[in-house]
């Protein structure tokens, strides 16, 4: 395992350990995963700022178009009231989203004996995993899948403070 300390590297390989912004550390799995450390500080960072809920939006597994189809987003988090005021918004703006499960024993599987996990567990957290409805393959263009239902999210949110 090699242990990259540089915030500027250039490549990285299977088993490599990298540090985020935090100091918690990343164990590199797959050759694929800029944009997973980029949003691990994202997350880091925002986490920081007091928080209390996360919502990010990504392109991280391809097994979500397989699992859902092309119209269909799912969604991770541990969160069942995050769940639900996500899932209410996203009934409103007409965009599907699918709850994917993280049972108790997944978190087992996806610990790892040489890095760190990120979301503080006082911060409600949800990955919306992109990767199917976010690109329009006839018109070659992005279709901006996600942004109304985190619209309407957040208004529902600023009309409860």
């Amino acid at each position: 395992m090699a242990l990259n300390k540089s915030p500027a590297f250039c490549g990285m390989r299977p088993g490599d350990i990298v540090t985020s912004s935090n100091g918690k550390t990343i164990e590199v799995n797959n050759t694929d995963t800029e944009g997973r450390l980029t949003l691990a500080d994202a997350l880091v960072y925002a986490c920081n700022q007091g928080v209390e809920k996360i919502v990010d939006l990504a392109t991280l597994t391809g097994a979500c178009v397989v699992a859902l189809g092309p119209s269909i987003v799912g969604i991770f988090t541990p969160s069942d009231e995050l769940a639900k005021e996500v899932v209410e918004a996203s009934e409103v703006s007409g965009e599907k989203l699918w709850r994917m499960p993280l049972e108790d024993s997944y978190w087992e599987s996806i610990k790892s004996g040489v890095a760190d996990m990120f979301v503080n567990e006082k911060v409600q957290w949800m990955h919306i995993d992109l990767s199917s409805p976010v690109w329009n393959k006839k018109k070659c263009s992005a279709t901006g899948f996600g942004v109304a239902t985190l619209v309407e999210w957040v208004l529902k949110n600023a009309s409860q403070k």
